[in-house]
């Protein structure tokens, strides 16, 4: 007998979560999308469902922090299930020490997905490799987490985050026909440490990796919960490796003229104030001397995902603008204070993608030349942007879900 429920739900690794299919054939039932639990020997969940997904989430992070299963695609329930029958088939464990709980593959689970994909995953799961020998100490856990956190936010922004659906950009040896980004892409630092020998310039970095996209090149940070600490020389040197290697040499088609900008996630809005006010009293101001001439702050969660869905997609982002232009006049491109559009004589700023050194410019041309303007930003910023900006700044909110829902029509 075949139970179909009456919606099918297409999305991409779905898992069918609105769904259940039940085939009974004499007494053996295997559900489909999930685990084949009644056949004696493990298997590897099929492609294209949550089980495979957090397998393979797991494998490339190395340590998958349990607090990002939330934020898969499926319902809690679904993603609960799901992670009961991992762990019952024992392709996953928790680890849990030092109040850091995450996932970790199983000694059967590498073989399994070794012997299935060896191209695959052999990178990852073999030899001394950092996602193949774990080590306990917090910092290395840590960076291990704050990777598989950006991992997981390009992946719901539909960015091309696994390493065979994407160009080999930084193999050893460049490819001889230069192959061309067309969907966003996310390279982990690990890698672009591909590159061999040119890697050990940016080691130090705190970078976790580079989304390339049609005309922009980004560097990639995550802060998460803490204060971030920069290694400004290194961080320096990643920016001219990346104005070397990949704007002149390996890609120079597509980038040789390309804006280098850089984003940091971080867990919250509040994480933000103290990158902005000087460094937050490090010993530099990485964010605000001008290394990069935009510095996105988004945070690590489905807010962020929109705001980076965004910055990969000129053209939504330019309808957006479009809708906050009307009722205003154009913008005055070589005006005193930088602007996006006039509201008579007042400068008006679009900062819902919180570009944090415009952002400080706009609101320092304001005390400068004694004159207020109008900031717009989501709903979500207007607190942490209020404690940043000055008096002469008035701040006016966008509705999140209803521009959520404007753009994304329920794609997301």
């Amino acid at each position: 007998r075949i139970l179909l429920a009456a919606h099918w739900d297409t999305r991409p690794w779905a898992d069918m979560e609105n769904t259940e299919v039940i085939l009974t054939l004499g007494k053996k039932q295997v559900k489909r999308g999930g685990i084949n639990m009644a056949a004696g020997n493990k298997q590897i969940p099929p492609e294209d469902t949550l089980a495979s997904l957090l397998l393979t989430l797991t494998a490339l992070s190395g340590e998958f922090p349990t607090a990002q299963i939330s934020r898969l695609p499926s319902t809690g329930a679904y993603q609960e299930k799901i992670l009961k029958s991992l762990k019952g088939e024992k392709l996953l464990r928790t680890y849990y020490r030092d109040g850091l709980r995450a996932l970790r593959l199983t000694t059967a689970a590498k073989k399994l997905l070794v012997d299935k994909w060896p191209d695959l995953f052999l990178p990852y799961l073999s030899g001394s490799t950092e996602t193949n020998v774990l080590k306990s100490e917090v910092p290395r856990r840590l960076r291990l987490h704050r990777m598989a956190e950006v991992l997981v936010t390009m992946f719901n922004a539909n960015v091309s985050v696994f390493p065979w659906e994407k160009p080999a950009v930084f193999s050893p040896t460049p490819l001889s026909a230069a192959p061309c980004i067309g969907r966003p892409a996310y390279y982990s630092s690990r890698e672009v440490k591909g590159l061999g020998a040119q890697a050990v310039k940016i080691r130090g970095s705190r970078s976790t990796g580079l989304l390339l996209t049609d005309g922009t090149i980004f560097t990639i940070y995550n802060t998460g919960p803490f204060a971030m600490k920069w290694e400004y020389k290194a961080e320096m040197r990643l920016k001219a490796m990346l104005q070397t290697e990949l704007c002149q040499r390996r890609l120079p088609g597509q980038y040789q003229n390309a804006v280098l900008s850089a984003i940091v996630f971080g867990q919250d809005m509040e994480r933000m104030i103290p990158l902005m006010n000087d460094g937050g009293g490090q010993r530099d101001y990485f964010v605000l001397d001008g290394n990069y001439q935009h510095f996105y702050y988004l945070t690590s969660d489905h807010k962020g995902e929109l705001i980076l869905r965004l910055l990969c997609d000129a053209e939504q982002r330019a309808v957006l603008d479009d809708i906050l232009s009307q009722d205003l006049s154009p913008c005055y491109p070589d005006w005193s204070v930088e602007n996006d559009a006039m509201d008579g004589d007042s400068p008006v700023l679009f900062a819902y993608t919180c570009d944090m050194p415009r952002i400080k410019r706009f609101d320092t041309a304001l005390e400068l030349h004694g004159k207020t303007g109008t900031l717009f930003c989501f709903d979500f910023q207007v607190d942490a942007l209020k404690q940043i900006c000055g008096q002469r700044v008035k701040i006016e909110s966008l509705d999140y879900e209803k521009v959520k829902a404007l753009l994304f029509d329920g794609d997301f």
